[in-house]
């Protein structure tokens, strides 16, 4: 059975039976339908380990669109937009402006060019360069939290950063390639697992161009929550029965990272329960 299940439900169990109610706070988001305070269930400092050597990390639960979650990855580290028209999903529609713009956000910050060693790069050809000349480096990340583009983002960035690092597998003598994604804050029942597959995607890209295998994705979210009118569809989640975990592979010929697109993510036996329709969100 899917390990990406077992993890998600002791972590959503965890919430429920631990976790700290904010019904007493004042708090930002607000139901798009009411205009109503949103109020959560909160965990925090909650850390899950994924192996990609392993099986890659789907719920079965209910299927998470993986052709989406790398459309965004592709957006925000390939294509590096902010503008809502080149990404196909319709995630970021709430945040949009009349440009159809995010602002200073997420691609945009990842674009920025910056002086390294006398060289103007950004952030992605940064991490790039510098697997493939110091791959044993503890500097190699990116980082979307920039204070001075804050103002100007129409939102906080949440996964707000990717760190590399670089191991060896024992057997093989290959380099395995890592990664931290460190979460701000989280939307458990909107939002896990796609921010989980779509940063394990970004990983197999990563390592599949510098001819690395793809290991661990440590997941730390500083503040996993449930919103109050997610409950009840968590707590049917919990009930639902587990399924292998799907096979999930990158079309092997495409070395440059600017390359990929969505026709290489290749996903079979993908068996999942029923999708939940109509989740609120709160913005």
């Amino acid at each position: 059975m899917s390990k990406a299940d077992k993890i998600f439900k002791e972590m959503c169990k965890d919430i429920l039976e631990n976790g700290t109610d904010t019904k007493d706070e004042i708090v930002r988001p607000v139901w798009t339908d009411t205009n109503e305070k949103a109020y959560t269930i909160k965990k925090f400092g909650v850390v899950n380990r994924y192996d990609l050597r392993e099986e890659f990390p789907a719920l079965t639960l209910r299927k998470t669109a993986l052709k989406s979650c790398m459309d965004e990855v592709l957006w925000i580290y390939q294509r590096k937009s902010n503008n809502i028209h080149d990404l196909k999903p319709h995630v970021w529609d709430e945040w949009a402006d009349e440009d159809v713009s995010i602002g200073t956000a997420y691609g945009n910050v990842v674009g920025e060019k910056f002086e390294f060693k006398g060289e103007q790069i950004d952030q992605m050809d940064y991490v790039l360069k510098q697997l493939r000349e110091t791959p044993y480096s503890r500097r190699i990340m990116t980082n979307l939290y920039q204070f001075h583009d804050l103002a100007t983002g129409h939102l906080d960035p949440c996964c707000y950063s990717a760190t590399y690092n670089v191991t060896k597998d024992a057997a093989t003598g290959k380099l395995v390639l890592n990664m931290v994604l460190n979460q701000r804050s989280q939307d458990v029942l909107a939002a896990n697992n796609w921010n989980v597959c779509q940063y394990a995607i970004l990983l197999m890209m990563v390592a599949q161009v510098n001819d690395m295998i793809p290991g661990e994705l440590v997941h730390v979210i500083a503040d996993a929550h449930i919103y109050d009118r997610h409950v009840d569809a968590i707590k049917e989640l919990l009930g639902r029965e587990e399924h292998p975990a799907p096979k999930v592979r990158l079309n092997p010929n495409v070395k440059d990272f600017y390359q990929f697109t969505t026709d290489d993510l290749i996903v079979e036996d993908y068996v999942a329960g029923e999708q939940i329709k109509n989740i609120p969100i709160a913005v």
